[in-house]
């Protein structure tokens, strides 16, 4: 999917995130991506074997192990990895099953999609989401602004 207003209505309508491979090490791309989500209203979840807590947040082993309703599966995993954690997701009743930016397998697209669920490959959620919303700049702060225009400041 790659639709701006679905990956938009994916947004207003979802705010359980498991994070699959969520690592506890603050310089990974997947803790900042669950800080920014946490940050935004979202309520993150992670899943990785490898750890207890993670953000303040109690970690789970797996998809099947976390006891709520989840939304939206982020996958933080090698793409031969994500079939399988697709169709963990499909039992446990996700909505979305989205792999980040650089992950893309054709196999786990056709087994979210047969299931009925929305499915976001090749994207960041914390990119997508400060793209469509307001915050992306240089240095990844929120200005509120995002536009495509150059500022005309006349200078003499």
């Amino acid at each position: 999917m790659t639709d701006t207003n679905e990956i938009r209505r994916i947004f207003l309508e979802t705010r359980t995130v498991a994070m699959v491979g969520l690592s506890a090490n603050w310089y990974r791309p997947s803790y900042f991506a669950a800080k920014y989500l946490i940050d935004h209203g979202f309520r993150v979840i992670p899943v990785n074997p490898n750890y207890t807590e993670i953000l303040g947040q109690t970690c789970y082993p797996d998809l099947a192990s976390v006891p709520e309703k989840i939304d939206v599966v982020d996958l933080f995993q090698r793409a031969e990895k994500t079939p399988d954690l697709a169709r963990q997701a499909i039992q446990v009743d996700a909505r979305v099953v989205w792999l980040q930016l650089g992950v893309i397998n054709e196999e786990t697209e056709h087994i979210v999609q047969e299931a009925g669920l929305d499915y976001v490959d090749d994207r960041c959620m914390k990119i997508e989401h400060s793209r469509i919303f307001g915050g992306l700049n240089f240095v990844g702060v929120n200005t509120g602004i995002i536009s495509s225009t150059r500022n005309k400041t006349i200078t003499n």
